[in-house]
């Protein structure tokens, strides 16, 4: 008995030893701080009433013995995806831009060379875009483009440092970051479509918002409990839970089911994206390794996950591409190729 114990014990130490003399690899600029107008502060702690999130209406993606979703082998990426670029090779210059998802149908929708445009998302028709752009110090407004025209109307005025605006599932109302003035706080904010009635959803410290497939919740992350993590709350505030335990670096994204979230976490310069159960659970790495991957949004049918990755140049601050993949993990594919940085994508219709 001795000798087994002896044995087993000599075995663990041995793969102890393995796991020394490990280097990290050289790390690259962490899009989330770079891309951001304003870093939020930290926030208080606060004590969070349990909740369900309101997802799951729609769990229709069939899942495998350990609880991770199939695929559908035949289907194909479609839609468009709209996106940073940094055209001009500087993050205060940066413009919008939207590709197809097969990577044909490149377009530029930002027409103002001289300021920064950031975080768009598309509005679940498909027919018009809304993203955030510099005004003065401290201040950025939300726009919203129709891409038909190429109008882009101004919805709000001198509120502060307002970023990641997203368009509700019934198309009414719009969530967003907001950072005041005096960068005192970062809160997820509401308003109505055309940018009456914008409030605050709860005091909490919060950003990077994106709404829950059936609108009555929002998933975002929060430092109030310490570290950098998911939370989810009702519209008024109520029901605010973490979401998981995952350590996150900035936006993530709802399945169309409600049944997924897509995330993305680890050292900057090495970071990774996680796939997880809508309560949190199941958290695991889909992406492929070495590509620092980051901002995660899935396709309209909930089978490819759009992101920023390096894959092909790491460790290069404008080698950011947009990729999409299965999933799963497969299948990966790069969209963009450019000399400048293509980040924070959002897939839609």
């Amino acid at each position: 008995m001795k000798k087994r114990l002896f044995f087993l014990i000599g075995i663990f130490l041995a793969l102890l030893a393995c796991n020394f003399g490990i280097t990290s690899p050289t790390p690259t600029t962490d899009l989330f701080a770079t891309l951001a107008a304003s870093t939020p502060l930290p926030g208080n702690s606060v004590s969070t009433e349990p909740a369900q999130i309101a997802t799951s209406v729609f769990l229709s993606t069939p899942v495998n013995s350990t609880g991770e979703p199939i695929f559908s082998s035949g289907s194909q990426p479609k839609g468009r995806i709209v996106y940073t670029c940094q055209m001009f090779g500087t993050m205060s210059t940066s413009q919008i831009c939207i590709i197809n998802a097969d990577g044909s149908g490149f377009r530029r929708l930002t027409t103002d060379d001289a300021r920064q445009h950031y975080y768009p998302s598309l509005s679940p028709d498909g027919k018009s875009v809304v993203y955030a752009a510099f005004e003065k110090s401290k201040v950025f407004d939300i726009y919203e483009l129709n891409l038909a025209s190429g109008k882009a109307t101004q919805l709000t005025n001198n509120l502060g440092s307002l970023s990641a605006p997203e368009i509700s599932p019934d198309g009414k109302s719009i969530i967003f970051s907001r950072t005041s003035v005096n960068a005192t706080q970062t809160v997820i904010w509401m308003m109505g479509r055309k940018g009456a009635d914008a409030d605050k959803i709860s005091r909490s410290t919060g950003w990077d918002p994106t709404w829950s497939p059936d609108g009555g919740s929002v998933l975002f992350v929060s430092d109030m409990d310490g570290t950098v993590q998911l939370f989810a709350s009702r519209l008024n505030g109520k029901g605010l839970h973490r979401v998981g335990s995952l350590t996150v670096g900035g936006r993530g994204d709802w399945s169309p089911d409600g049944q997924w979230i897509a995330a993305f976490g680890g050292d900057p310069g090495n970071r990774e994206i996680y796939l997880l159960a809508a309560d949190g659970l199941n958290a695991h790495v889909i992406s492929p390794a070495g590509g620092n991957a980051q901002d995660p949004s899935f396709s309209p049918d909930g089978q490819w996950i759009a992101f920023t990755a390096y894959y092909d140049r790491l460790g290069d601050e404008g080698g950011c591409e947009i990729y999409v993949m299965r999933i799963d993990g497969s299948d990966l594919r790069r969209l963009t190729t450019n000399d400048y940085c293509d980040s924070q994508p959002r897939w839609g219709q």
